[in-house]
């Protein structure tokens, strides 16, 4: 076949392939269109999931009415000034409104804040119509209806109805965290209306934008971010260990402003939280990354999701440090959601009136109690039966106030530890021990709330951080293999091992080349023992090729320790004295990430008083 020209329609469809992907991807472009035009307010309508009916009207500087035939031309763009490598704004490509124009049916009503009227342009399957007078106020709005009826195969790669619209509202929601002054509303008849309104464009203000997507306990959850390294500026928030999610699908990052999925901030938020959440759990975080425009590309894939930095090794070690440092200095929190799961299971079911009881109507103490769901509590075999015995002798008899002394909560280790407890111990972040339960549990008080320690968690994790202080200050001591282990790898990757040796060495590996395609590892870390060496070298090696660091062998290294302050830490069984108790509690103020265990489970547990009061009616 001879080469030839392709027709404008056909290049049209073959860049709407990689722009428009689902209608999820229409919305995204139509409003990056509002924002960068000035919108205040952006209205959405979609219908079908966004298949049959996708409106977005916005109050922004709208478009003249001879520049709409440019307006879906491709290639044709207001928002390049002085070249590729200076983008301010979201778009820049000139790619979209002709993309969906050559798939779906599209029009435009435009009015400008100057202009006396409205004008309209139509592109159906890429034929466009000419452009007529129309009825609008100041702004934009752009229709697109019956999206790929142009490429039928399309259609056929789409979702439900449900998870289309799902999709839609996670974009709204992604770009309305970086506007907050810009008031949002998404509904139609396929959907619940989802409005977010317009805050304030500062700190307190973009907390409540994202409070209104991410829910109302995340700022309560939440530690704060700002950072600065090199011209490179962090800014957002983070949730505290015991905050986190089984996904990672509530973790926002914004360049610039433009919402982005970009895998080395992934990694490196993932290598902030290593210490203190398992794999298989992932924080909440919302960052914002702001640089010079010339240093972070955003033309790596039309769809401007991706992006390349010149100097990832600077972000990610900006992130990294930015949130272990906000970490450390936080203090101990505990996560709400704790208090919530705690009240919940507190709180007593509701009553059932349509129950067979006794003749007068009444039920008995037993049987309130059972259909009350606390399952764990048998009155049947309680000393304290008051409503059965008829509080006789005007209340509880003497054996039933034995009974209440002798419960299981070492009540006579607590009211030593309560004797000795000082005032200054009240108002500490988790006040002073009061008893031990089940010989795991330590209850403790505070001015104004009751804490639930695990000891054996909570040790766990301060064992852990003082081995890990001790592991990283100084050199980690090191074996000499009897035979140096050859490592045959690429030579880019041989170098760049060579030029991290030092800081190899630092952690007990000894490394240096072997001719142009191989490195000779010497020495190994003491405390890995017998290790598989080959594939080390070669794990630090993808590594670094990635990320330019060599934390993999600092991993292994603090896993190890982990797994020493498990078994070397205060086992579950273990009976404190008060002492003993109160001096836990003080430990754990004192270090960084003592709210979570090596495992990534909460450590403590608070409970307010307030929320106590609300379980027993009095507020």
């Amino acid at each position: 076949m001879p080469i030839r020209q392709l027709s404008e329609t056909m290049i049209n469809q073959i860049a709407a392939g990689e722009v428009i992907e689902r209608p999820a991807s229409v919305v995204k472009e139509l409003v990056e269109n509002a924002l960068d035009a000035g919108a205040a307010r952006i209205e959405i309508v979609t219908a079908g999931g966004g298949l049959n009916l996708i409106r977005v009207t916005d109050d922004g500087s709208g478009i003249p009415e001879k520049e709409l035939p440019l307006a879906i031309a491709r290639h044709c763009t207001s928002k390049l000034a002085d070249g590729i490598h200076d983008i301010r704004s979201l778009g820049f490509r000139g790619e979209a409104l002709p993309s969906i124009g050559s798939v779906a049916r599209l029009s435009i009503r435009s009015r400008t804040a100057n202009g006396d009227s409205a004008a309209e342009i139509g592109i159906e399957g890429g034929r466009v119509s000419a452009v007529k007078p129309a009825a609008a106020n100041r702004g934009t709005t752009v229709e697109v209806r019956d999206l790929f009826f142009a490429t039928p195969a399309r259609l056929k790669f789409m979702k439900g109805e449900r998870a289309e619209s799902s999709a839609t509202s996670d974009v709204i929601k992604r770009i309305a965290i970086a506007f907050p002054a810009v008031r949002f509303t998404l509904a139609g008849s396929d959907r619940s209306t989802l409005e977010l309104p317009a805050t304030d464009d500062n700190p307190e203000g973009r907390l409540r934008r994202v409070a209104q997507v991410m829910g109302a306990d995340f700022p309560a959850n939440a530690i704060a971010i700002d950072a600065m390294r090199d011209g490179v500026h962090l800014a957002g928030h983070v949730s505290i260990p015991s905050f986190s999610r089984a996904n990672a699908l509530q973790q926002y990052a914004y360049v610039n402003g433009r919402p982005v999925r970009d895998k080395l901030i992934a990694g490196a938020v993932r290598g902030a939280f290593a210490d203190v959440l398992p794999r298989d759990r992932h924080a909440v975080t919302v960052l914002f990354l702001t640089l010079d425009p010339a240093i972070v590309d955003v033309n790596v894939h039309p769809a401007k999701a991706d992006v390349r930095f010149r100097d990832p090794g600077l972000v990610r070690g900006l992130i990294v440090g930015a949130i272990r440092e906000a970490l450390a200095n936080a203090g101990i929190r505990a996560a709400t959601s704790g208090a919530a799961g705690m009240m919940a299971a507190f709180r007593p079911g509701a009553a059932s009136y349509a129950h067979p009881g006794p003749a007068n109507g009444h039920r008995s103490y037993e049987a309130a109690y059972r259909a009350s769901g606390f399952a764990g509590f048998d009155p049947s075999r309680s000393s304290q039966r008051p409503l059965d015995a008829g509080f006789a002798n005007g209340g509880f008899s003497e054996n039933d106030q034995v009974a209440f002394d002798a419960g299981p909560l070492h009540s006579a280790d607590a009211r030593a530890g309560q004797d000795e407890a000082a005032e200054t111990l009240l108002g500490m972040a988790l006040g002073a021990a009061r008893a031990q339960v089940h010989e795991n549990y330590i209850v403790a008080q505070t001015k104004d709330s009751l804490v639930i320690v695990d000891q054996h968690a909570a040790h766990e994790r301060l064992v852990y951080e003082a081995l890990k202080n001790a592991l990283h200050a100084r050199a980690v001591p090191s074996q000499m293999l009897l035979l140096p282990e050859i490592v045959d790898l690429p030579e880019e990757d041989a170098e760049r091992l060579a030029l991290h040796s030092e800081s190899l060495a630092r952690f007990g590996l000894a490394v240096e080349r072997f001719g142009p395609g191989a490195v000779a590892v010497r020495e190994t870390p003491s405390m890995l023992g017998e290790t598989n060496v080959q594939q080390l070298v070669r794990d630090l090696a993808d590594e670094i090729a990635d990320n330019d660091t060599v934390d993999t062998l600092k991993e292994r290294l603090d896993k190890i320790a982990a797994t020493m302050a498990c078994h070397g830490s205060v086992r579950s069984g273990r009976q404190l004295k008060p002492e003993e108790m109160n001096a836990l509690l003080r430990q754990m103020e004192a270090t960084p990430g003592s709210g979570t265990c090596n495992h990534g489970r909460p450590t403590y547990i608070e409970l307010k008083l307030v929320d106590i009061e609300r379980l027993f009616g009095r507020r």
